[in-house]
């Protein structure tokens, strides 16, 4: 058999994450921009909506003390 037919798969899929971080984002897009009335506050919008994870995660641990 040529060796062009054994194809090798290299590393595994996410499993869809990428796809449910994604629509949260775009949510919270929506969530921080809808009154959005200033170049600030399109920037903020933006940044809250990207780093919600990491914010929910650090008050959550704060708030759980560990």
């Amino acid at each position: 058999m040529p060796k062009h037919m054994f194809h090798k798969h290299h590393g595994c899929g996410k499993g869809g994450s990428d796809a449910i971080y994604g629509l949260g984002v775009v949510g919270a897009l929506f969530y921080f921009l809808t009154g959005a009335t200033t170049f600030g506050a399109v920037m903020m919008g933006i940044g809250k909506a990207v780093f919600w994870p990491a914010i929910l995660m650090f008050k959550l641990l704060t708030y759980l003390k560990m």
